[in-house]
């Protein structure tokens, strides 16, 4: 799939960047992607329950929890690795049922995932173009048009606002968030209009990680609806627009950025409900103050 047109290039970006709206934000667009109740079952155990959820173009949607909280399976539905057992996935307005990762590259839905897809020996702008390398001459001699994979590699990346010194230099040499942003603006590049990604700076710096979100708000300004998987209060409000809180595989927040505030979004990413019931209990333990304990923040529910 060739390239989208209109690109717009994005650098000097500053943390006031990150947080600027876009039109998109303000609910102008119709998602590309809904999940209307969808639930998933492994047998007995119920893995997702009920979770709605919208996702824009030029919209940032956070979502958030904690470890077993349902974050990868809603990940491998969306993706299209499992299938939905409750409820509706609807893109574009139609109801789907995805079989496979292709169906849902072929509808503009691409994943990175944390591990990247990427082969650290190879140089940047193989693992670019891999698996969809360009060739040229005829068949069956044709051959890979490396110079036009090349160029293409540095006019993608210097639209997204990457500069790289050596296209050549293996890709396992580039730091933890410059390999997430190739594979971002190789995503884009392909012709990604919602990418999802998955916990993309669990492992990072502070440093990298602000790099890695400098590029989901150039995603965002060029047009795509991401999703952006954390376990991290503080980034997910840095760029997000919507943000929904899985808890055991239920929503326990679903809100717009304007209506929830980063102390609330921590207060429900820690566990704000079994907090405050601990500390009732806690009260009736002899020896333990529960003055001093902090206080348990009341945000907006679903």
């Amino acid at each position: 799939m060739g390239a989208p047109s209109g690109r717009q290039e994005v650098m000097g970006m500053t943390t006031n960047d990150l947080t600027k709206p876009t039109p998109a934000a303000e609910g102008t667009t119709e998602p590309v992607v809904q999940l209307k109740g969808v639930g998933k079952l492994y047998g007995n155990v119920r893995a997702l329950e009920g979770i709605d959820l919208d996702v824009r173009p030029g919209q940032v949607t956070c979502v958030l929890g904690d470890n077993g909280a349902g974050k990868s399976t809603l990940i491998k539905i969306i993706s299209g690795l499992h299938q939905h057992d409750e409820g509706e996935y609807v893109v574009d307005g139609k109801p789907v049922r995805l079989h496979n990762p292709r169906e849902a590259l072929n509808l503009g839905i691409a994943t990175v995932y944390q591990d990247l897809a990427t082969v650290p020996l190879m140089p940047v702008w193989r693992n670019f173009f891999l698996g969809s390398e360009l060739t040229r001459g005829p068949w069956p001699i044709r051959r890979l048009d490396i110079e036009r994979m090349k160029e293409t590699t540095q006019t993608e990346l210097s639209a997204m606002g990457i500069h790289l010194d050596n296209l050549e230099q293996p890709i396992g040499t580039l730091s933890g968030g410059q390999r997430q942003s190739v594979a971002i603006a190789r995503a884009v590049y392909f012709g990604a209009r919602v990418l999802i990604l998955d916990e993309p700076t669990a492992a990072l710096g502070v440093k990298q990680s602000g790099v890695v979100l400098k590029y989901i708000a150039a995603a965002r300004e060029r047009g795509l609806g991401v999703i952006f998987i954390t376990h991290n209060p503080h980034h997910a409000y840095m760029v997000g627009d919507h943000f929904s809180v899985l808890r055991l595989g239920a929503l326990e927040l679903n809100a717009a950025r304007d209506d929830v505030s980063l102390e609330e979004l921590t207060n429900h990413m820690a566990g704000g409900t079994e907090l405050a019931a601990l500390k009732h209990e806690l009260a009736q333990v002899r020896g333990v103050d529960v003055e001093e304990l902090p206080e348990v923040v009341n945000s907006p529910s679903t």
